[in-house]
């Protein structure tokens, strides 16, 4: 083992972004994830709606409503963050996790150890949000 260097991991935070057409009945759909990695610097949202199963929830949803609406998530982590831009990823993330009794919202935020952000949201992506 002489000469290998260990893989640093670091702790990153995530949340499942999920749609919950009609609040009163407690029906939710996954449909993106959250992942923030403060000493990476690193905040990225990965949305996707299932406009299938969205219908079979609540038939009359706002479909292209809810598109708007996570896109949002995936634009506030980017550069041109609208009216996040000036805060820090932590804030953004932060914000963007706050409970909210909206059509869509983040769940709880779960914690993890990762050696490369990017990858660890595709994997959670692919385990929570796709079927």
């Amino acid at each position: 083992m002489a000469g290998r260097q260990p893989v640093t991991r670091d702790v990153y935070e995530y949340a499942v972004i999920r749609v919950v057409p009609r609040v009163e009945r407690g029906e939710l759909i996954n449909a993106g994830v959250l992942l923030y990695c403060q000493p990476r610097g690193y905040l990225c949202a990965r949305v996707e709606l299932d406009a299938g199963r969205l219908r079979a929830v609540d038939p009359g949803a706002d479909v292209d409503g809810v598109r708007r609406a996570l896109s949002a998530y995936e634009l506030a982590c980017g550069d041109e963050a609208g009216p996040l831009e000036g805060e820090s990823l932590g804030g953004r993330f932060r914000w963007l996790t706050a409970p909210r009794s909206t059509i869509v919202q983040a769940g709880p935020v779960h914690v993890g150890l990762t050696a490369d952000p990017g990858t660890e949201l595709a994997r959670l992506f692919d385990k929570l949000v796709r079927l």
